[in-house]
């Protein structure tokens, strides 16, 4: 049994008269929330003869249908890809992008520079295969210190990323959202709006494709699948877009005709369905650690009152021992590899050195509790997930109880 400081059991308790309100607030979206997927599943007419195993092309996949179905009318799109084959979120935003955009083209990040993952998609690094090796122009500026209308004009595929990735900035709202879509279809009606959603889902009470969108990509190891799905990603929109990445996926002429579940359609759908009791113990657990921080002294992103727009809780820690220490407690609080020790380390599509604290039942699943940072100054951590409030709770205690013995250093 892990020890925190009965002190910090009793701070505990105050901040949780504190952030009642947040917390309410958060319950309500969920309900919400809720009435809305499970409606989604009602009117798909799903039945446990749907959850069948298919294999190979997986032709005529019924399971599969209803699947993409209900996403799409949770989500508000014309039409869906839901597919296990889709391996993370990363994936989606790539398919979507090689989908929709020709040689010439040019790409614009209106929510500026987009997460590490996703400069290698673009080829903003050095990586073969990018959408730089095909021609494909890409440039960036940030709607919340202005719109370019030069570069809003030239681009065919104007893109958004909701959540802060390795920054300190606020992530986007979705009435911030609509308001930036809404500006940019007065400029470039032509413009497709494209939606990065990963960490975004059912932290509000809309989606983006119902301020504007028109395409929306998530991952089902986030938000979305609830800490229930395997593996997986979504791309909900426009029925012409969703056709032309669906040729990306599997190859044109087929598109989405093929694709076996493998037997997932349940989980799947049960991840989507418990996605919104997730998202909302993780929104509480992020709120209750922000107060925790803050009050202890460091500086953190969203702070408890704000309004949320992701699970994303960033704590700036200024130093790097610290830093390491918190994702090695964080480690040690989960249920699973709780003996592994947290080392920078080199990670695939990054830059730089990764922390990753991530004891969870579905590798590299950040609806569970996990902690991850680039190893670089201020040495900013970010936390997000819990499938319980509680061990979003008492992993941060904890955390912080062990790392006050490194802050007199």
């Amino acid at each position: 049994m892990k020890k925190i400081d009965e002190n910090l059991i009793k701070k505990a308790e105050e901040i949780e008269k504190v952030v009642e309100p947040q917390f309410k607030s958060v319950d309500s979206t969920r309900e919400k929330n809720f009435l809305k997927v499970l409606n989604a599943f009602q009117t798909a007419l799903l039945h446990d003869s749907d959850f069948g195993f298919t294999s190979g092309y997986g032709y005529n996949d019924i399971g599969r249908e209803k699947t993409e179905v209900i996403f799409a009318n949770i989500f508000k799109g014309e039409s869906a890809i839901v597919r296990p084959q889709i391996v993370s979120g990363t994936h989606a935003i790539s398919i979507s992008l090689f989908g929709l955009l020709k040689p010439n083209d040019t790409l614009v990040y209106a929510s500026g520079r987009p997460y590490e993952t996703g400069e290698g998609i673009i080829g903003i690094r050095d990586i073969k295969g990018s959408l730089k090796d095909l021609g494909i122009k890409y440039t960036q500026f940030d709607f919340r210190e202005g719109f370019n209308e030069n570069l809003i004009e030239q681009a065919r595929v104007i893109a958004f990323q909701r959540s802060k990735g390795y920054t300190f900035k606020d992530s986007i709202t979705i009435s911030q959202l609509k308001e930036a879509i809404a500006k940019i279809k007065e400029i470039n009606p032509k413009a497709i709006i494209f939606v990065d959603n990963c960490y975004g889902e059912f932290v509000e009470e809309h989606e983006p494709n119902e301020v504007g969108a028109d395409i929306v990509v998530g991952s089902l190891i986030k938000n979305a699948g609830g800490g229930v799905a395997f593996t997986g990603g979504y791309v909900v929109g426009k029925e012409e877009h969703i056709n032309r990445i669906a040729s990306r996926l599997t190859a044109p002429g087929v598109g989405k005709e093929i694709g076996p579940m493998l037997g997932l359609t349940r989980n799947i759908l049960q991840g989507i369905f418990f996605a919104p009791l997730v998202v909302s113990n993780a929104l509480k657990g992020a709120i209750f650690a922000s107060k925790l921080f803050e009050d202890e002294g460091f500086e953190v992103k969203p702070r408890y009152p704000d309004r949320r727009s992701d699970i994303v809780q960033a704590i700036k820690f200024g130093r790097e021992d610290l830093l390491i220490a918190f994702a090695q407690a964080i480690q040690s609080f989960s249920p699973v590899d709780s003996d592994a020790v947290i080392e920078p380390s080199p990670l695939a599509g990054y830059s730089n050195k990764i922390l990753m604290a991530s004891g969870s039942f579905i590798q590299g699943s950040s609806i569970e509790l996990s902690f991850d940072a680039p190893l670089k100054p201020p040495y900013i951590g970010y936390l997000q997930g819990g499938i319980y409030y509680e061990h979003v709770k008492y992993a941060s205690l904890y955390g912080l109880n062990y790392i006050r013995k490194f802050k007199s250093k």
